[in-house]
């Protein structure tokens, strides 16, 4: 697999920081990544890539970020088959619902026929130097290297 499509969404910034991670062991395996914020993304998009990353923080009781909505509500147009993907979110541990939005997301990509090769990777606020190392790790298990 070399043609990786990453589409997350990051309010403070957590989420992006693991997004960067994730990037890094993509670009280990010399994975060709396109990278776009869910407002600038399509769920067409997905269709024209092998591996699909998506990032999402969880709002509020579990509930996906406002931005991914109108992304997620348009995966019910697409057919993900033979794609293989992974999730990862920053959350929140003092609601109720530990990072829903990864485990939304996760569903949503296998009811579209997408194989998902590793749990969703959930973080409490900002990753720490560990936590950055398991996104990396994220990445390189998209592509088969761990």
């Amino acid at each position: 697999m070399k043609n990786v499509l990453m589409v997350f969404a990051s309010m403070t910034g957590n989420t992006e920081e693991m997004a960067d991670a994730v990037k890094e062991g993509l670009e280990f395996g010399k994975a060709n990544i396109t990278i776009k914020e869910v407002f600038d993304a399509s769920a067409s998009d997905l269709e024209s890539y092998d591996g699909i990353v998506l990032g999402a923080y969880t709002w509020g009781d579990g509930e996906l970020p406002d931005e991914f909505l109108d992304f997620y509500e348009e995966m019910d147009e697409v057919d993900l088959s033979g794609k293989k993907a992974v999730v990862f979110g920053s959350a929140d541990s003092s609601y109720p619902q530990f990072g829903a939005a990864v485990d939304i997301l996760i569903a949503k990509l296998q009811e579209r026929g997408c194989t998902v090769v590793a749990e969703g990777l959930k973080v409490e606020f900002s990753p720490s130097a560990e936590e950055k190392e398991q996104c990396r790790e994220l990445g390189r298990r998209l592509l088969g290297l761990d």
